[in-house]
């Protein structure tokens, strides 16, 4: 593992029940990272989404990889310290090319895999896609722009 919860927090503003990142096990700064989310029936959202048939939304994949991506944007950065990464936030840009193949639900564990297609200065544009038991059931183009609060 190269970075728990904690860590984790230490990089995103995100909290309960907005974080949607719980460990970081492969980072490649500048070039990857591999994050994982494990999806529970305790989670908020599953009270209407849908009771009887949980699923857990895109919205919220999309958001956990666009999560990880923001901690791999900051790991890339040259030279920040901890208290300059408190001042700063990741704001979405835009999503593209976003796909769902599969139904994501309680109990599965939602790997999120990332790779840098093009970065410029505070820009990232990133390639994320979400595995469950290595089947793909998610993807989408994400680009993002790292921001002072």
């Amino acid at each position: 593992m190269l970075m728990d919860v904690v860590e984790i927090q230490k990089i995103l503003p995100h909290r309960y029940p907005f974080l949607l990142v719980d460990r970081v096990v492969e980072l490649t700064p500048k070039d990857s990272i591999v994050a994982y989310k494990n999806v529970s029936i305790s989670e908020p959202v599953f009270e209407g989404h849908f009771p009887g048939h949980p699923i857990y939304p895109g919205v919220m994949i999309l958001e956990g990889m666009a999560q990880a991506g923001g901690i791999l944007a900051f790991k890339s950065m040259d030279g920040v310290t901890e208290e300059e990464i408190q001042n700063k936030v990741v704001y979405f840009m835009s999503i593209d090319k976003a796909k769902f193949r599969a139904p994501v639900k309680p109990g599965d564990q939602l790997e999120y895999r990332l790779s840098v297609i093009k970065n410029k200065g505070a820009i990232w544009l990133l390639k994320g896609e979400a595995y469950v038991d290595g089947k793909l059931t998610s993807e989408a183009e994400l680009k993002a722009m790292i921001v002072d609060k």
